[in-house]
């Protein structure tokens, strides 16, 4: 058989990859979870706590149970049958509260009842009884000698936690989980700096806020468990369902539509036990939809005050960086552990940092529970490490752009000790933001511009499997269980399988994220799923074109090494077959299919952790209004350095999508909490970045090096360009003002206080 090998796979001929044709296309029809309908489906409706720690001494349902309408109402009390504690990292999370509520907001019961506005009414008559208990606010109260503890129990540990080494969680303290890293001799390295700053940093509370909350449909029976929800993760969400309900994988069916956004905040279980302890109790389909104040008060992201020290040589080469965070994880561990390990690595940045130190820990407080967010811990450390930075260059007489460049890791440096080597260009993706910014033309006067960077360990844990399905019309099924959460997978995903195939974009059609059809994939985030997701298409497509080059030997009655793959098909001398002819003659009906399979470990190109870094630098250029604090985002510009961008579109959405998000908490997000009650968790209070808030001027730029670990060179995307932004801004404020602020968002207020301080000075 001719072909045209690359590392023993197969490979299509002069085929090229449909990627420059402008905006995203989605084939086939959303169904949205909301568009579901079951037989009999009931409503429930959540009941939660006015406390953020205190005992349940009683709770009386009977009045609620009896109104008209009421199916029921489900406590801590009526769990007995079932384990209620979930959690992928650590099993700390009962479905509701049992015992005791640990914050302002826990769900303690759940009405179900015909419709949504007879369950919610029913609220009101439910009585609790509570013990209030001593609060634990905030990391300082956490560490108190004398605080109490949050959880008391053993914890069983998760079997997905997404890292290797144990979980602190529950021996003994609040500290949920702790991870440190260090190399080389760091006291002895800043004993022999030639400059040294150091500094105190904090990143806040922030909410996810997307465009759907969290809704879930769940219909628990004789036969299983089917829930439908808006979950990143449907497998990972199956697994704890599992366990929750003493049942086989084959008996849990999660189903998950097109989802309204994610960006972290739907990463893991999260509503779906309670929604199916309800269907279980009750005996009948139940739907759980939280409103957008109910989300708030269901994830965020951690918190991070952060002391940072960073130190140069005489010659402006970064020699040490020392670091000890301090993060707030609220009531339960969600994915905070792997948060933590996370902003660990994260602290070194994109640097070749010869002498390290970093101490992070993450501590159990009564708020709202943390978990991931987008950009995964790196926001959180990139925050002092690049404004340290900009420090540092300022100290030493060096101009920001250039000291960057001067440290950046360069392509096949082991940057960081027994990790996958760098891979990228930064040098390259500081130069196009500088010369973007026309950075040696100075800002006009009340103007500064501003260049940061960032890399993270991105693509999660590379275990991913996927199928195809080639049928005898010519037509392709791909099966994927990554979920569409608006970043186009459903898009790129058939983009590859039509590259592969050699036939039209239109031709495939996606069948994703039904854990009772479509392969293993461990999850959807980190930016992995072109790069994990697109190699096992690949793969698929491959073994598949396999089994159709042997079908058209024995059809043709010619040897494979006689054959020739062409795009769409095949060539046998003068013999010229497409796919859907082979599988046809084969068949010898106008009917049948050839299934191609692909499985990803950790092992091979995937062995070594990260499956890549991910890389980006982004510039601003801000106005600053000295008599109001207030900040305007004159210019922006992203770098992405995505090896190869498969839908340009998309890659550039996903980079001005994370930049936005990251303007936010530069600018405006925080969550505010004022004791233990949240303050702002509402629509109208929680201040999101709006269309007039965004730079007037803004500049996309992709790297295409072609140098990542995915499909064709391509490497993953989509969160980067979030993690720089608040340093950016801080930094921009620095060289405009000469006023360092160190706390995120730079608000107003904050800004003009700052100002008012140093004239104060």
């Amino acid at each position: 058989m001719q072909q045209e090998k690359k590392k023993g796979d197969f490979r299509v001929v002069n085929h090229a990859i449909p990627r420059r044709d402008g905006r995203a296309k989605v084939t086939g029809r959303a169904t949205y979870v909301s568009d579901v309908k079951l037989v009999g489906m009931a409503w429930a409706k959540v009941l939660r706590s006015p406390y953020p720690h205190a005992k349940i001494i009683s709770i009386d349902t009977s009045k609620a149970a009896a109104r008209p309408g009421v199916y029921g109402v489900l406590t801590g009390n009526d769990l007995e049958g079932i384990n209620p504690y979930y959690g992928h990292a650590v099993k700390d999370h009962p479905l509701l509260a049992i015992g005791k509520v640990r914050y302002v907001g826990e769900p303690v019961a759940a009405v179900v009842a015909v419709d949504e506005r007879t369950a919610f009414e029913a609220l009101e008559f439910i009585e609790v009884k509570y013990e209030e208990l001593k609060p634990v606010l905030t990391h300082d109260e956490a560490m108190a000698k004398d605080a109490p503890l949050l959880h008391d129990r053993v914890f069983e540990a998760g079997a997905l936690r997404g890292f290797e080494g144990d979980t602190t969680a529950g021996k003994g303290s609040n500290i949920c989980q702790a991870h440190h890293i260090q190399w080389g001799n760091v006291e002895e390295a800043f004993k022999n700096a030639a400059a040294v700053v150091e500094g105190e940093y904090y990143f806040p509370m922030t909410y996810a806020y997307a465009m759907e909350a969290y809704v879930a449909i769940a219909d628990v029976n004789d036969n299983g468990v089917t829930v439908y929800s808006s979950a990143q993760h449907p497998f990972m969400v199956r697994h704890d369902l599992k366990a929750i309900f003493n049942l086989p994988v084959s008996q849990v069916r999660l189903v998950v539509p097109f989802v309204g956004g994610g960006y972290g905040s739907k990463s893991y279980t999260k509503i779906e036990p309670l929604a199916a302890a309800c269907s279980w109790k009750f005996k009948r389909p139940v739907k759980l939809q939280l409103t957008i104040e109910e989300a708030m008060l269901t994830t965020r992201s951690d918190d991070a005050l952060t002391w940072m020290r960073t130190a140069v040589d005489a010659n402006g080469k970064i020699i040490a960086r020392q670091a000890k965070i301090l993060m707030n994880t609220g009531a339960y561990a969600e994915n905070s552990p792997l948060v933590v390990e996370k902003s660990t690595n994260r602290c070194v940045g994109p640097y070749s940092i010869p002498n390290v130190q970093i101490d992070n820990y993450s501590f159990y407080t009564n708020t709202v529970p943390a978990s991931s967010y987008r950009g995964f811990g790196c926001a959180q450390v990139t925050l002092p490490g690049e404004s340290q930075i900009d420090e540092l260059a300022a100290k030493i007489g060096k101009d920001s752009y250039e000291f960057r460049v001067m440290n950046a890791a360069k392509n096949g440096e082991e940057f960081f000790p027994k990790m996958r080597p760098f891979e990228g260009s930064l040098k390259q993706d500081l130069d196009i933001a500088a010369k973007a910014l026309r950075w040696n033309e100075p800002a006009p006067k009340g103007r500064a511009k501003s260049i940061a960077c960032s890399t993270s360990d991105a693509g999660a844990y590379p275990l991913t499997s996927t199928a195809i399905r080639v049928h005898a019309d010519g037509s392709v099924t791909i099966l994927t269980g990554s979920t569409e959460l608006g970043q186009g997978s459903h898009t790129v995903l058939p983009q590859i399988a039509a590259e592969e195939l050699g036939i039209p974009f239109d031709k495939v059609h996606v069948m994703s994220s039904d854990t009772a059809i479509t392969p293993y994939d461990r999850s959807t985030g980190a930016s992995r799923t072109t790069t994990l997701m697109g190699s096992a298409m690949i793969d698929a497509c491959r073994e598949a074109i396999q089994q159709m080059v042997a079908m058209a030997a024995d059809v043709l009655k010619v040897k494979t090494e006689q054959i020739q793959v062409i795009p769409g098909g095949i060539r046998a001398g003068e013999i010229q077959l497409n796919w859907s002819q082979i599988i046809s003659k084969y068949y010898a009906l106008p009917d049948g299919e050839v299934i191609g399979r692909a499985y990803i470990r950790k092992a091979g190109r995937f062995a070594q952790i990260p499956v890549f870094w991910e890389t980006v630098s982004t510039g601003v250029e801000v106005a600053i209004d000295e008599e109001t604090g207030k900040i305007d985002v004159e210019k922006l510009v992203t770098v992405g350095d995505v090896g190869l961008a498969i839908n340009p579109a998309l890659a550039e959405g996903q980079d001005i999508g994370a930049a936005t998000m990251g303007l936010g908490t530069g600018l405006y997000e925080e969550l505010v909490y004022e004791g233990s009650q949240l303050m702002n968790g509402s629509i109208l209070e929680y201040r999101l970045p709006r269309f007039k808030d965004t730079a007037k001027e803004i500049e996309l730029n992709l790297v295409e090096n072609q140098d990542g670990a995915g499909p064709y060179g391509a490497k993953g995307g989509g969160e980067g360009s979030l993690n720089s932004m608040a340093a950016n801004i801080a930094n921009a404020v620095a060289r405009a003002t000469g006023v360092r602020i160190r706390h995120a968002p730079l608000t107003p207020e904050r800004v003009w206080r700052a100002l008012k301080e140093q004239k104060a000075k």
